[in-house]
């Protein structure tokens, strides 16, 4: 079967995203501490505490990440002696100064040329376990749709996020091939999915996982003549 779909991971396959949390993180941090001074610093330390609590209380919050740390904000500015009107208020705007945050990304320098080849020959889709939209970061135009496990209730490497974009698409799992840099996550999970799987992998990292990927690529430039010699055979 030809080549129909390609789905991209976004985190960490198309710009580096350690740097990003860690940035969005500090913002918050310091929104916190000017904006709602009752936290302080102790109860802003405690926010990863409270998440766990959350999470285990509720395991399907850990899909919903956007949700999660809103309730994390809003528990903790209750904690800190907020009332409930205001701990709100306070909680939304501190989302938001993160959000704003956490889509200050720098691209991988090949990301846009790539897509612009690849868009013009196949239908690109977004699979992400992560809350970047890429219609804040000037992508949306490459993708015919974007899914998140926000939205599906439910992450990869269950196969469901995998069957919805085939779904979506319109498309069978021997005409789509998915893109991205997590052994577990994107690879396994694509591959039991029944679709091609393409590794990422800029480190030249051994393969330590268990369904070894189709293809490994070390940039997303490589992808336009890999893809090619695919459809070719």
């Amino acid at each position: 079967m030809s080549i129909q779909l390609i789905t991209f991971d976004l985190d960490d396959t198309l710009w580096e995203v350690a740097p990003v949390l860690e940035s969005a993180e500090t913002a918050l941090r310091e929104w916190l501490l000017g904006a709602a001074p009752r936290i302080g610093e102790a109860e802003v330390e405690q926010l990863w505490h409270i998440r766990s609590e959350l999470v285990a209380a509720e395991p399907p919050l850990k899909h919903r990440i956007s949700e999660l740390r809103r309730r994390v904000l809003l528990r903790a500015l209750r904690n800190a002696g907020y009332e409930d009107e205001e701990a709100r208020e306070l909680a939304e705007q501190a989302f938001q100064v993160f959000l704003a945050a956490r889509h200050r990304v720098s691209l991988f320098p090949d990301v846009h040329s790539t897509l612009e080849v690849l868009a013009n020959r196949y239908r690109l889709a977004v699979l992400t376990n992560g809350n970047a939209d890429v219609r804040r970061l000037g992508l949306a135009d490459y993708f015919q749709f974007a899914l998140c496990a926000e939205e599906l209730g439910v992450g990869k490497p269950d196969p469901l996020p995998f069957r919805e974009a085939l779904r979506r698409a319109g498309v069978a799992p021997g005409e789509a091939v998915h893109v991205g840099d997590h052994p577990l996550d994107d690879i396994q999970g694509a591959r039991a999915a029944g679709l091609r799987a393409i590794w990422y992998n800029p480190r030249g990292l051994a393969w330590q996982g268990e369904a070894a990927p189709d293809a490994q690529i070390s940039r997303l430039d490589q992808l336009p003549q890999l893809l090619a010699h695919w459809s070719a055979i």
